[in-house]
């Protein structure tokens, strides 16, 4: 399974050709790319038009949905997020903080184009390009 983040999708709604935005379109049609709830809300908040919303809503209606967040991710988001810091890391997002550790808790690979995400790695984040 595939987790795209938010900063893919933007870049391909929008239209912009890019390794990620290629990657992206490929993996739709050959793998199992799923939808977060919280990237599912952070996508459909950037469209101004009603009609570009409604499309995009459609659209990624047909992607499986899984809730980021409960109780034990967002104790081992904390958790993350402390021994970040005291790397001397600070992670600027609890969003990130959030989608980073579900995708490390289940196994779920990311693909993303955010800066933010790389720390995650050296907590085992597994990542597309």
């Amino acid at each position: 399974m595939i987790l795209a983040d938010t900063s893919v999708w933007i870049d391909y709604f929008n239209g912009k050709i890019n390794t990620h935005t290629d990657k992206l379109d490929k993996l739709l049609s050959t793998e199992q790319v799923i939808m977060g709830d919280i990237i599912l809300a952070e996508i459909l908040q950037g469209f101004r038009k009603d009609s570009e919303y409604n499309k995009a809503k459609e659209a990624l209606g047909y992607l499986n949905c899984y809730s980021i967040s409960n109780k034990i991710i967002a104790i081992k988001s904390a958790e993350n997020f402390r021994y970040l810091r005291k790397k001397g890391i600070t992670i600027r997002k609890t969003t990130d903080m959030l989608i980073a550790t579900y995708c490390i808790e289940n196994k779920v690979t990311l693909l993303h184009n955010d800066k933010d995400f790389l720390p995650f790695e050296i907590l085992g984040l597994q990542v597309l390009l």
